[in-house]
């Protein structure tokens, strides 16, 4: 099996950092060479790889190692530390104090820093540009950098990735073999056979796309950085449990226990087939709907993570001085807001953002660009958006 090797159009200039996606009218909407989305989507998505020669040329943000140091270092961002020593894989995760760095050899160890999206307005933007997915299916742009020599192993995720290299060169090989068992004992995912059937080298802005479980093993040539852009893809006994919880705090069940029939048992300590009976009669209470599910969908997919907080406003407007700076500034998600929506609700970061239907348009451009251009809007719509701006979730400008 071949890969197509495509020429990717160059995008345009991407804004400064005081706006956040008002390029999206503008800018070409595919980073997919000369695929539209719609061919992507037939032709590649969860089918076959695909490998995009300068799939994006334009970066406002390159960071250096240090500034992936410093990320590394923060509490509220996840981060790992890869090291291969004498043929043994090890795994820390973060945050790191920058001296930790210091005592790495000169290969053969990766840096992970997750939701780097959260933290700069680039990766952000990058991530975003993406929305030929829809966004319930985005998770996050995660940057790793490694020597040359660095990498994590052959592996295989079980969600569909974008790999963008960024600086130095990287070796991909890939396979689309079978056998997925992993090396026991080893603190991460690491193939136990891998045989690669095709090979690239990987340089700055060129892409491969890789669909679950695909086997893939990078090596650095030479210093430098993937972007990995993933996708939410949880397990069913994983969204089971969740939606079992979520209807947890919805349920109504009536009645209590009852057995005005009973009889003397025999065993004293058998259950009795009369009292499973009842109880299943109890149980089978439990129902849901479309709507159950719709909103599970919608406060599950948008719900940020545990590590994740926002900041509030240190000084806080009151809701009409809100209306009109949002007027004269417009607003903007918080890059760490996850919104999405419904036919019936709007959600964000897992909650139902309550609103009259009037402000459904506006909130729609909202969840789409992730911003609103300054204008007079209507008064439910400032009603909706004041309590995200009091909570961190949305900032004017």
């Amino acid at each position: 099996m071949n890969i197509p090797l495509l020429q990717c159009r160059a995008l345009d200039a991407i804004i400064g950092a005081n706006s956040l996606f008002p390029y999206i009218a503008q800018m070409p909407k595919s980073l997919l060479g000369n695929l539209t989305a719609e061919q992507f989507l037939s032709d590649y998505w969860q089918k076959k790889p695909l490998l995009i020669r300068q799939a994006v040329s334009q970066f406002d943000w390159h960071p250096e190692l240090a500034d992936l140091i410093s990320l590394a270092g923060q509490d509220d961002v996840e981060s790992r530390l890869i090291e291969n020593k004498h043929g043994k894989w090890t795994c820390e995760s973060g945050p790191f104090r920058p001296s930790r760095f210091k005592r790495l050899l000169p290969a053969d160890w990766t840096v992970l820093v997750q939701n780097v999206n959260h933290h700069v307005r680039f990766a952000a933007e990058l991530l975003y540009r993406f929305d030929f997915i829809p966004h319930v299916r985005l998770d996050d742009l995660m940057v790793s950098y490694a020597p040359a020599g660095g990498g994590v192993g052959p592996h295989f995720d079980s969600y569909d990735v974008f790999l963008l290299q960024v600086g130095g060169k990287k070796r991909w090989r890939i396979s689309a073999q079978t056998d997925l068992r992993l090396v026991e004992d080893a603190p991460l995912k690491v193939l136990k056979h891998f045989e690669a059937e095709q090979e690239w080298v990987l340089e700055h802005g060129d892409m491969l796309y890789l669909p679950p479980k695909y086997a893939h093993e990078g090596v650095a040539l030479e210093a430098g950085q993937t972007w990995s852009i993933g996708f939410r893809a949880p397990g069913a006994q994983e969204m089971g449990g969740a939606f079992l919880d979520f209807l947890r705090d919805r349920l109504q069940l009536d009645g209590l226990y009852a057995d005005p029939d009973l009889q003397m048992p025999v065993d004293p300590a058998r259950v009795p087939e009369d009292f499973v009976a009842r109880i299943r009669t109890m149980l089978e209470g439990i129902r849901w709907s479309d709507t159950d599910v719709r909103e599970f969908v919608g406060h599950y997919f948008s719900e940020p993570k545990a590590h994740v907080f926002y900041d509030s406003p240190e000084e806080e407007d009151s809701e009409s001085a809100f209306a009109r700076k949002l007027a004269k500034q417009g607003v903007q998600l918080d890059m760490k807001s996850v919104m999405i929506f419904d036919d019936a609700q709007f959600y964000m970061n897992g909650e139902t953002l309550g609103a009259d239907l009037a402000a459904s348009v506006y909130l729609r451009q909202l969840a789409n660009e992730r911003r609103l251009p300054p204008a007079v809007y209507p008064a439910v719509l400032v009603a909706a958006l004041y309590p995200c701006y009091q909570y961190g979730y949305l900032h004017l400008g």
